[in-house]
């Protein structure tokens, strides 16, 4: 089938139901949207346990080509809910005597549990696109911090909120932020708590589009979204995977490993399958990622 077809895929275990998200797939683009606007999207306890299993499957089980991440209601998300993760204070720190050191060991763990629940979306396979109205607050920064490409409409703002409350944000904010915009800025939002407005968030090149309104965002996203599931799986998740590793490498590892991906994984036949599209004034038809082995 190609790519350009409209079909709703089966259901599966990324469409849920689920208390926090409603999850569709259509034209080989899956859609996660935020579903609690009246408590302003923020992140209980459900939101931690239910986003990881949405976006592994979808991982997994190959569903879909490209993700988008959207919300619902005035704000995209007031970050994580304190009443639900105890803002009194970490139970390494409510710990007295020699127990304080094992409550903060279990405590690290939790810290990169909560990671993990973001990094997921970094390491999917699939380019991740967040679509952003109104406030994007502490934890919906470390979130859409970990995706791909991000747009937001003219009334978006983000808020390291975490200065604000008494404490250093710890799930993902500063070692990706440092890695999208100047050193400069982070440090005057960390520091400040100050909300960055969209469209400065554009100019510094947080976001890539802004949007007077939230439907013409999602029309763009959604657009550009189908337009990457109708190129090469392959070739987009080769991408992906070399840019987060020139991120995070020198400039000479990154070469070398491009080298050894394309020794392995350099596809003739899709090639000339988007050739062969072109000349016959066609949709490419091209082979999906397979599901991983370890996927149910």
């Amino acid at each position: 089938m190609s790519a350009a077809e409209t079909h709703a895929a089966p259901a599966t275990v990324a469409e849920g139901p689920w208390t926090c998200f409603d999850v569709s797939i259509a034209d080989q683009v899956a859609h996660i949207r935020l579903k609690r606007p009246e408590a302003f999207n923020s992140m209980i306890r459900d939101f931690w346990n239910e986003l990881p299993v949405i976006v592994r499957d979808l991982n997994d089980n190959a569903r879909a080509r490209c993700i988008v991440i959207s919300s619902t209601g005035k704000h995209f998300s007031a970050g994580m809910d304190l009443a639900v993760f105890g803002g009194g204070g970490s139970s390494a720190q409510d710990a007295g005597g020699s127990d304080r050191f094992i409550a903060a060991e279990s405590q690290r763990h939790h810290v990169r549990w909560l990671q993990d629940c973001f990094s997921c979306l970094d390491e999917a396979r699939m380019p991740v696109l967040a679509a952003i109205q109104g406030g994007c607050i502490g934890g919906a920064v470390d979130m859409t911090s970990a995706c791909d490409i991000r747009y937001a409409t003219a009334d978006a703002f983000f808020c390291v909120q975490e200065i604000n409350i008494g404490m250093t944000a710890d799930v993902g904010t500063f070692p990706r932020l440092c890695k999208l915009i100047p050193e400069g800025w982070v440090r005057e939002l960390a520091y400040t708590g100050r909300r960055l407005p969209a469209q400065k968030a554009k100019e510094i090149g947080l976001v890539n589009e802004v949007f007077d309104t939230q439907e013409a965002m999602l029309d763009h996203v959604m657009a550009t979204a189908r337009e990457i599931a109708s190129k090469a799986p392959l070739a987009v998740t080769g991408s992906k995977v070399m840019i987060n590793y020139a991120r995070d490498h020198s400039i000479r590892d990154g070469l070398d490993y491009i080298a050894v991906w394309q020794t392995g994984m350099f596809a003739g036949p899709h090639m000339g399958e988007a050739f062969k599209a072109k000349a016959e004034k066609r949709d490419p038809d091209f082979p999906d990622l397979q599901p991983l082995r370890n996927a149910m």
